[in-house]
């Protein structure tokens, strides 16, 4: 059984705008002390560029790397699993560029 929650960097589920621009990045998510959390994430570019987002997985050693085009929404996280209490964080070449949103299923 999973329940649906939002990512506990969000404030009630609005976008987190990310402002770090270097390690280690703002907080998107502490996964369950003791379930597993299946994680997704969506990320928005409304600039005229493209911009590197940089999402730091658990310890920060596992990093997903990629660049958002301007003005797109892509899916950068798609299911993943977390869980111990381990922290997702990002950030981005240029300071509040890039939108994050996305929900997590818990896993019971």
């Amino acid at each position: 059984m999973a329940t649906r929650i939002v990512l506990s960097g969000s404030t009630d589920g609005q976008p987190i705008v990310i402002t770090d621009t270097a390690t280690l990045g703002q907080a998107i998510h502490t996964a369950h002390a003791s379930n597993v959390d299946q994680i997704w994430i969506w990320a928005c570019n409304d600039t005229a560029a493209a911009v590197k987002l940089t999402i730091e997985w658990g310890d920060a050693v596992a990093t997903i790397v990629g660049n958002v085009p301007a003005h797109e929404t892509v899916l950068v996280v798609d299911g993943l699993r977390l869980s111990n209490s381990e922290v997702v964080t990002a950030f981005a070449a240029s300071g509040s560029a890039i939108n994050l949103i996305g929900h997590v299923n818990r896993l019971d």
